[in-house]
């Protein structure tokens, strides 16, 4: 079966993601690119997390660019996210949802980071990420009932 690179270069992003923290660049706010988290995520029936925010980047943006989100609370650290961001200009409203299958988060205080970020394999097959934009904060995890 033939893997597309761009499909690879995804889903080594994402694998990265989940795994290690990166740091963003002094200017990953340049060229018009922004993201932002909401102050209130939603946590729903015991199982699922969500964050919501909005973004924007240039359609001059590599492809692939995509939403990453961690949430931390007491000593846990969730990394979820990978949806494709639409790079045209314009503010998009996202949302970022993960399952609590094998971790414990409650309601209350939290710690959200968001990235809009890009991966690139090179010839070697190792991965560039790089980052258009950062927003962190403070969120409340509030309890969502169906």
């Amino acid at each position: 079966m033939r893997v597309s690179t761009r499909r690879l270069a995804v889903t080594a992003l994402s694998a990265l993601a989940a795994t290690t923290a990166f740091t963003a660049p002094a200017d990953a706010r340049s060229h018009r690119n922004a993201i932002s988290v909401q102050e209130v995520g939603h946590l729903s029936g015991g199982d699922r997390v969500t964050l919501y925010g909005t973004y924007v980047c240039t359609p001059s943006s590599p492809r692939g660019v995509q939403i990453q989100v961690t949430l931390t609370q007491d000593s846990t650290r969730l990394g979820f996210g990978g949806e494709e961001a639409v790079c045209d200009g314009q503010e998009h409203d996202w949302s970022a949802s993960a399952s609590l299958e094998l971790v414990g988060l409650h309601p209350g205080a939290a710690g959200a980071q968001a990235r809009l970020q890009a991966a690139s394999l090179n010839s070697g097959f190792n991965v560039r990420v790089s980052y258009l934009a950062q927003a962190e904060r403070d969120v409340v995890l509030e309890e969502k009932h169906r």
